[in-house]
Formats: C-alpha cells, sequence, structure tokens
C-alpha cells in the first residue's frame, strides 16, 4: 500500500463509511418512496388503471422541478427543511436529506419508464382476470418489469455516489469530500488520483452487479 494511503488510512474509511452511509439512505429513500411514485405516476396517466389527471400533474410537476434543479442549489434551498427535519443544515445526517428527495424524484421517473415498457396486453389479461390493483402492481407489473426496474435503480445508485462528492458543502464528508479537501486543496495529486480510483471501482462493482441481477431476473 503506498505510503500516503497508510498516513491517511483512518480518514479514508471515515469518508467511504460517509459515503456509503449517503448513498445507503438514498437508495431506501429511492426504493420506499421512490417506487411508489413512479408507480402511480403510471397507473394515474390518461388510459391507465388509475387515472387521474389532478394527481398524475401534480406528481408529474414535483419530479421534474426537483430533477430540474441543479444539485447544489438544491442543497443549498434546502438548508432550512434539512435543519426542521434534523435539527441541523450540517453533517452527514443532514446531507442525506437533499440527496433522498433527490433520490426519490430520480428513481420515479425510471421506474415510470420502466412500466411504461411493459406490455399493453399484460395489464389488459390483469384486468380481464379480476385482478385487484394491489394485484395488478405486484404480481404483473413489478413482475414483468423487474429487470428494467434493477437496472434503474442501479443507474440511480451510480447517480446518488456522484451526488454524495458535492455534500462536502454542507459538511457531508465522503470520498469526494476527502479528495478535494486533502487532494486538491492540499496539492496532493496522487492522493486525489487514488480516491478517483476507489470511486471508479466502486461504480465498477455495482454496475456489474446491477447488471448481473438484471440478467438473472429478466423472463424475456
Amino acid at each position: 500500500m503506498p505510503e500516503i494511503l497508510i498516513q491517511y488510512e483512518a480518514e479514508i474509511w471515515k469518508a467511504i463509511i460517509e459515503t456509503f452511509m449517503m448513498v445507503g439512505v438514498s437508495i431506501l429513500a429511492a426504493v420506499l418512496i421512490g417506487l411508489p411514485v413512479g408507480t402511480l405516476l403510471y397507473l394515474c396517466r390518461k388510459g391507465q388503471m388509475l387515472e387521474n389527471r389532478l394527481v398524475f400533474s401534480t406528481l408529474n410537476l414535483l419530479v421534474n422541478i426537483i430533477r430540474s434543479f441543479p444539485f447544489l442549489l438544491l442543497v443549498v434551498f434546502l438548508i432550512p427543511f434539512t435543519r426542521l427535519i434534523i435539527g441541523t443544515a450540517i453533517g452527514t445526517a443532514a446531507a442525506t436529506v437533499p440527496l433522498s428527495i433527490i433520490a426519490i424524484a430520480h428513481y420515479s421517473r425510471l421506474v415510470e419508464q420502466s412500466l411504461l415498457d411493459v406490455p399493453k396486453g399484460v395489464m389488459e389479461a390483469a384486468i380481464s382476470m379480476g385482478a385487484s390493483v394491489k394485484e395488478v402492481i405486484f404480481k404483473f407489473l413489478y413482475v414483468e418489469a423487474r429487470s428494467g426496474l434493477v437496472l434503474g435503480l442501479t443507474t440511480s445508485i451510480i447517480s446518488f455516489i456522484s451526488y454524495s462528492t458535492i455534500m462536502g458543502v454542507v459538511g457531508g464528508g465522503g470520498i469526494g469530500d476527502f479528495a478535494i479537501r486533502y487532494g486538491y486543496q492540499q496539492f496532493k495529486t496522487d492522493l486525489m488520483m487514488y480516491m478517483i480510483v476507489i470511486m471508479v471501482i466502486l461504480v465498477q462493482l455495482i454496475q456489474f452487479t446491477g447488471t448481473t441481477v438484471s440478467r438473472m431476473i429478466d423472463k424475456r
């Protein structure tokens, strides 16, 4: 192991743990809230099972607004809300708030797109068999779209890792923040490059895992 990595070993592990914490909470928010929101967007569209123009337009507008915000500005804009929820606007816990909000918006759109790829015949068959809304969602839609949902989540996780590098603005820490503070600002280019390599390896592992799982569960 290079000497400089040994010198900063404790700080590097702390940064990695902070990144995992921020991304982990974001993934949880994406699955628990983003998945239902994306499903509702799909079901409330014109011609779908729960067609509702008001609900669709409202959710669609909110998702578009959040996704159109430059992430750094979103972080700053949400500082009062973060302070209200967490009690502080600084630190790793506070950083999870804007990350979770962008995660929900990001993944909900990918969920909607995945469900739109489900053949219309599947929905028609489910409805003709008298399936309830819950049965249509869990026994038909999610089953048919599971490969796309996993790939969408994989893409989202990689985006969350990228977003997490900005969280040094609010003291969120993480690998990206460590690379900037200890590498770039202190002119230790080799340390910064090592951090970039760690990020690249992490992203490659996530992409490989997501692609493999998606391929395994793809019923087509």
